[in-house]
């Protein structure tokens, strides 16, 4: 029902985005969407680029004083650091010598261990690996955040919330047991590391102050959580249905994301199934809730949790060995301007495609060509359950 596109480099003028699908009449606010673009640039161990940026979002399609009109939703943002790129960025050739020299000194041919550069450069013919890591970098997953946080505010019409928070960085591991989504979002949004432990929060940041001083950088898990989602999202009778399958695309999706779980995820392969599956007892109430909230690619009604493990970004300040291509010699990475870690920041664009993959869900569940259309298809699911699964079950 819902499907997205995005456009645009690093370094170009601007990043687009079209969100197609959105029933008419959700109520849209540019202030939403620019807090969680803000959200995304923060968070302990970003660098020098989020000093430059400002991003803020400007709708140039589909939302009319301040509603969707059921047509596509067009965004946009704006790279600042276009200015001091716009020579080496032009889509014109150059005009000049001096020009074409120093395009060429911003030239990337010794490639990344990590990085998309060299696959990238092999797939496509590229020499000049920039050709690649502009549309590679993690820049992208801007638009993807605003494109989320549009979602974000369809799904808050079914009252459902989502958030994010880091659970694990550089090794140190976070202890939320007993938390509600409600709480661990409050916590996280007080942590520069976006950790809802406030311990490993500081233990967190002083493990990427240590990578900054040796050059390094980290890497991390975050975790997801989605309530009240109700029962019946996705569906078992085909891959491409299930909700769990959507889910983990989705945040695959997201660069240097390397792994993703549901609920007790890997864990449920080192037990016995009666420390894995969740019991139900009467009244439909589930004590524990390891499955995820997803059982058999379907949403079971309790909160819908996904962990997705980051590994550290692949531009080192102390680069690995490499070769560059216009020698075939020997040669350190190519060193970009980045940051020492981003798990934090990787957290809210996993909470945007959450968001995206329940609100396409949802529609597909309910349909509606308007919001009011959907609203009622929901509401009457829900009132003509056989039964419907009490809350609980938390997040594991």
């Amino acid at each position: 029902m819902l499907r997205y596109l995005t456009a645009g480099e690093s370094h170009g003028p601007a990043l687009l985005g079209i969100l197609e699908g959105m029933p008419a009449g959700v109520p849209v606010l540019p202030e939403h969407i620019d807090r969680e673009l803000a959200r995304r640039q923060g968070g302990y161990g970003r660098g020098g680029r989020m000093r430059i940026e400002r991003d803020t979002v400007e709708i140039l399609a589909g939302v009319r004083h301040g509603l969707t009109l059921g047509s596509p939703v067009a965004l946009l943002v704006r790279n600042r650091d276009w200015e001091n790129w716009r020579e080496v960025m032009s889509p014109l050739p150059p005009a000049e010598v001096a020009a074409r020299e120093r395009a060429a000194a911003r030239a990337l041919t010794r490639p990344r261990p990590g990085h998309g550069d060299l696959a990238g450069g092999l797939k496509y013919g590229h020499r000049d690996l920039r050709n690649v890591l502009e549309r590679a970098s993690a820049r992208e997953t801007a638009m993807r955040v605003a494109i989320g946080a549009v979602c974000q505010q369809f799904l808050a019409q079914f009252g459902i919330a989502v958030v994010a928070h880091v659970v694990s960085l550089g090794g140190v591991e976070a202890d939320v047991a007993g938390l509600a989504p409600e709480e661990i979002a409050a916590r996280a949004a007080s942590s520069p590391v976006y950790c809802a432990d406030p311990v490993a929060s500081e233990r967190m940041t002083e493990a990427i102050d240590r990578a900054r001083r040796e050059g390094d950088t980290l890497g991390g898990v975050f975790e997801v959580i989605a309530a009240p989602v109700p029962p019946g999202l996705g569906s078992h009778v085909a891959a491409d249905r299930r909700l769990d399958a959507r889910l983990a695309a989705a945040l695959m999706s997201i660069p240097a994301i390397k792994g993703v779980e549901v609920g007790i995820g890997f864990r449920a392969a080192l037990l016995p199934g009666s420390q894995v599956h969740d019991e139900i007892l009467p009244g439909l109430r589930r004590p524990t809730n390891r499955a995820g909230g997803v059982e058999a690619g379907i949403s079971n009604g309790q909160p819908v949790v996904v962990r997705a493990a980051m590994k550290p970004i692949a531009t080192l300040m102390r680069p690995l060995r490499s070769v560059d291509l216009a020698t075939g010699e020997e040669a350190p990475a190519g060193v970009e301007r980045s940051d020492v870690c981003a798990v934090p920041a990787a957290s809210v664009v996993g909470q945007a495609a959450v968001a995206f993959v329940l609100a396409d869900a949802l529609l597909e569940k309910f349909g509606g060509d308007s919001l009011q259309e959907t609203r009622r298809n929901f509401d009457a699911y829900i009132e003509t359950l056989p039964w419907r699964p009490a809350p609980g079950g938390g997040r594991g």
